[in-house]
C-alpha cells in the first residue's frame, strides 16, 4: 500500500499540467488500483479524469472505478456514455457490476445493460437487480465453481479448470444435484487424497453453511464473523445455488453500515463526508440541530415556571447542567449497549424483557452511587440553611433521572428495531434531547417538593 506525500502529489500535478502523458502513464501503471483511487482524492475532477484515461489496462481501469468513493465514481461516470460504462461492466464481477448500475439514474440503467457484450453476464445482472440491496441476494455474485455430485474426481477437475478460466479467485467448490440444489462443498484436501473416487458426492462435505437470498445483510455479517468464513453460498427458496458472498463484500458493507450508524448517532440525517458540498452537509446536519433548538426552548419554558424557586434558593440553578448531562450520558450508554447487542446478534427481541430487567438493576446501582456522591458533596459544601433542600433535591432528582434515562435508553432502540427502523437513531440527539427535557421536569418537580418540605 503506497502512502502519497505532498511531494508525490505535487509531482503528479506537474505531470498533468505539462500534459506529460508518457511519464504520467508510467507512474500510474506501477500503482495498485486502490492506490490510484486514493491518489484521485487529492486531485480535482478534471485532473483525475485525465489521469484515468491514461490507464491502459482495462481491468485495472475498471477496478479503479470501483475503488473510488461513491460520489467521485458518480462524477466520473457522468463523463461517460452508456456504451463506455457497459464495456467497464463487462470487466467487473457481477456483484460489483450491480453496485455500479444501482448508482446510475433509472433511465440510464437499461441503456447501459444493453451495451454489455457478455449476454450471460447481462442476464445475471438483470436477475441480481431484482433483489433488495440490503439482502444476501443483493450482495452476492454469480462467479463461482459449481460441479455436479455425480462427477468422478477426474471429470470434476476438468470441469473446475473450465470454469476457473473466467474467475479471478476461487474460494470454494460447490457441489449440486441435477436440479442445481446445493448438496455440499468439496475441500481441496479431498481432491488430493481421493484422486480417483468414483463420485465426488462420496467425499464432499455435506450440509454446508448457506444463506437464502432474502437474508438481511446484518445477519450474513454475523455468520461470517461467527464461523470465520471467507465465502458463503447463497440459495433460493427451494435450495438451488444461485451465487456466493465473499468476505470482502461483507467487510465493505459492514464498514458502510458502521459509517451510516455513526453519522445517525451523531445527529446527521443523511450519508455525507468531509468532501461533500457545504449545502449537502448543511442539509444533513440541520434537522437535528433544529430539533435540539426546540428542546432548548422547552427547557427554557420549564425554567421560566421555576423562576420563583430558583430565586428563593439560587444554588438550585448551579446543578441544572449536572442533571441534564447525567441523564444524557446514562441514556446514551444504555442505548449504545442495546444497539451493539442488536447489531452483533447477541441481543434478540425475544429476550428484550431480560435485557430491560438487567438494565434496571444496573440503573439502580448507578443511581445509588451517583446520588450518594453528589449528596455528600452538596451536604459538605453548601451553607447550612439550604444544604438539606439542595442536597435532597439534587440527589433524589439524579436517582430518578438515572433510572428513567436507563429504561428509556433501553426501550427506544428495542422499539425502533421492532418497527424496522435503524436503532442507531436511539444513540443520538433523540435520546439526549428527551432526557434533558424529562430530567429538567423531574428536577423542577423534586426541587419544588423539597422546598415545600423544608419551608423555603
Amino acid at each position: 500500500m503506497k502512502e502519497f506525500t505532498d511531494t508525490d502529489i505535487d509531482h503528479i500535478e506537474q505531470l498533468i499540467d505539462r500534459q506529460d502523458s508518457e511519464e504520467a502513464r508510467h507512474e500510474v501503471s506501477e500503482l495498485h488500483a486502490a492506490d490510484i483511487a486514493e491518489l484521485f482524492q487529492s486531485l480535482n475532477l478534471k485532473q483525475a479524469e485525465w489521469l484515468f484515461n491514461l490507464i491502459d489496462d482495462k481491468e485495472k481501469k475498471a477496478d479503479v472505478l470501483m475503488e473510488l468513493d461513491e460520489d467521485d465514481r458518480k462524477k466520473v461516470l457522468e463523463g461517460m456514455d452508456p456504451e463506455q460504462i457497459g464495456h467497464f461492466i463487462d470487466l467487473l464481477d457481477t456483484d460489483d457490476a450491480v453496485d455500479l448500475i444501482q448508482e446510475l439514474d433509472k433511465e440510464d440503467r437499461e441503456e447501459v445493460i444493453q451495451h454489455i457484450d457478455d449476454v450471460e453476464q447481462a442476464g445475471d445482472i438483470v436477475d441480481l437487480l431484482q433483489y433488495d440491496e440490503d439482502t444476501a441476494g443483493g450482495l452476492m455474485g454469480t462467479e463461482m465453481i459449481m460441479v455436479n455430485e455425480n462427477l468422478s474426481m477426474p471429470d470434476c477437475l476438468r470441469e473446475m479448470r473450465r470454469q476457473a478460466e473466467d474467475l479471478d479467485d476461487i474460494y470454494s467448490v460447490y457441489v449440486v444435484d441435477n436440479d442445481d440444489r446445493l448438496q455440499g462443498v468439496l475441500p481441496l484436501t479431498k481432491m488430493i487424497t481421493h484422486p480417483s473416487v468414483s463420485k465426488i458426492k462420496h467425499v464432499m462435505e455435506t450440509h454446508p453453511m448457506s444463506v437464502k437470498t432474502d437474508t438481511p445483510i446484518d445477519e450474513v455479517a454475523i455468520d461470517f464473523e461467527k464461523y470465520d468464513l471467507v465465502a458463503m453460498p447463497v440459495v433460493d427458496s427451494i435450495g438451488r445455488l444461485v451465487g456466493q458472498i465473499t468476505v470482502d463484500d461483507v467487510m465493505d458493507e459492514v464498514r458502510e453500515q458502521s459509517e451510516r450508524d455513526y453519522q445517525l448517532a451523531s445527529g446527521i440525517s443523511s450519508d455525507v463526508d468531509a468532501s461533500d458540498s457545504v449545502l449537502a452537509q448543511t442539509k444533513a446536519r440541520i434537522p437535528w440541530l433544529l430539533i435540539g433548538i426546540i428542546g432548548g426552548i422547552v427547557n427554557s419554558l420549564i425554567l421560566g415556571g421555576f423562576e420563583a424557586q430558583i430565586a428563593a434558593v439560587t444554588a438550585l440553578a448551579i446543578f441544572i447542567p449536572l442533571i441534564g448531562g447525567t441523564g444524557g450520558n446514562v441514556g446514551v450508554q444504555a442505548s449504545a449497549i442495546v444497539v451493539q447487542g442488536l447489531a452483533n446478534g447477541r441481543l434478540d427481541l425475544k429476550n428484550s424483557a431480560a435485557q430491560i430487567g438487567r438494565e434496571c438493576l444496573v440503573a439502580m446501582m448507578n443511581a445509588v452511587v451517583i446520588s450518594t456522591v453528589v449528596f455528600l458533596y452538596i451536604f459538605l459544601t453548601q451553607p447550612s440553611n439550604i444544604k438539606y433542600t439542595v442536597a435532597f433535591a439534587v440527589a433524589a432528582s439524579l436517582f430518578a433521572v438515572v433510572i428513567f434515562a436507563t429504561v428509556f435508553g433501553t426501550l427506544v432502540p428495542l422499539t425502533l428495531e421492532r418497527l424496522k427502523i435503524n436503532p442507531a437513531l436511539a444513540t443520538g440527539p433523540f435520546i439526549q434531547i428527551t432526557n434533558d427535557v424529562v430530567g429538567l421536569l423531574i428536577y423542577v418537580g423534586m426541587s419544588s417538593w423539597m422546598l415545600s418540605i423544608f419551608g423555603k
